[in-house]
């Protein structure tokens, strides 16, 4: 019965604003223009999905307990201040039924309970781009599209030397071909969990590399800390965050939300024994 109530509830707030009858100021590019955009300039990136937002809230994250300096910190960057680095969320402010029944269900429910955040903190000067850049398979009903938005995504970096900071267990293009139009990968391997305590350990990391490096950045709510210090400082950066996973859905044609094997490969030896010896040789730094 309580979910029944939710449920009848998110309904009607989508219906209020997908039927014009509240507005929202709230506006967002689509996936396409997003990918364009980071194909065409030189913008830095940081995302923002629903984990984001419920840190925003206060409440802790499976893999990050969310201290009040990450809470404040997000505000002020969800309030996209500079048009040079990019902040995406999700586009669901008006009609979601490009979405699969699953994701319009749970985005409801989302906009349900946080609405009122993205209201707050939002800058309704700014036109954000889509979220779903990074998560352009799974939550989509019309699939069509999906092979054009791949190779698209694919150019972002074509030729360029690039830098991954990821978590240990992320393997970002391990397996499959999705960073192979780098011309070089090199890679910053991180925590998988708490991985703001070591924010600034990271940072000096990736200093020591070349501004005409490109960095990609999986380390959920820390990467939007580094994104925006490094892009402070003269780099550039995108904060991809699941791209990988969702990408592995996209060529296998997963119908749900399926584990990767490769996130549960640890460790030096683990990695050596299930055959990743170019992931482990493009690894120049470890702080775990």
């Amino acid at each position: 019965m309580k979910q029944l109530i939710k449920d009848i509830l998110a309904q009607i707030d989508y219906s209020l604003y997908r039927f014009k009858i509240k507005k929202s100021k709230i506006k967002v590019h689509t996936v396409e223009e997003t990918i364009k955009e980071l194909i065409e300039t030189k913008k830095c990136m940081v995302r923002f999905g629903d984990g984001e937002i419920i840190a925003i809230a206060g409440k802790n994250l499976k893999l990050q307990e969310v201290k009040p300096e990450i809470s404040e910190g997000l505000k002020r960057i969800l309030g996209y201040e500079n048009e040079d680095l990019i902040v995406t969320i999700p586009e669901i402010f008006g009609d979601m039924t490009l979405y699969r029944k699953e994701s319009r269900q749970f985005w409801k429910e989302h906009l349900l309970f946080y609405r009122r955040i993205y209201n707050r903190y939002c800058n309704p000067e700014r036109i954000y781009y889509s979220t779903s850049f990074s998560r352009f398979y799974y939550a989509f009903e019309d699939k069509g599209i999906c092979d054009k938005w791949a190779e698209q995504i694919r150019q972002i970096w074509k030729g360029r030397d690039v830098i991954v900071v990821e978590g240990e267990r992320t393997h970002n293009g391990v397996g499959n071909n999705l960073l192979d139009t780098a011309r070089t990968i090199e890679r910053i391997i991180g925590p998988s969990s708490n991985a703001f305590d070591r924010l600034e350990d990271i940072l000096d990391c990736c200093r020591t590399y070349s501004k005409e490096k490109l960095f990609l950045l999986s380390l959920g709510i820390t990467a939007k800390f580094i994104a925006e210090r490094l892009f402070q400082e003269g780099y550039r950066v995108l904060d991809i965050g699941n791209l990988d996973m969702e990408y592995e859905w996209y060529l296998h044609r997963e119908e749900g939300k399926a584990m990767l094997a490769k996130h549960e490969v640890i460790g030096w030896e683990a990695n050596e024994k299930a055959g990743y010896k170019e992931y482990l040789m493009q690894i120049k730094h470890q702080i775990l």
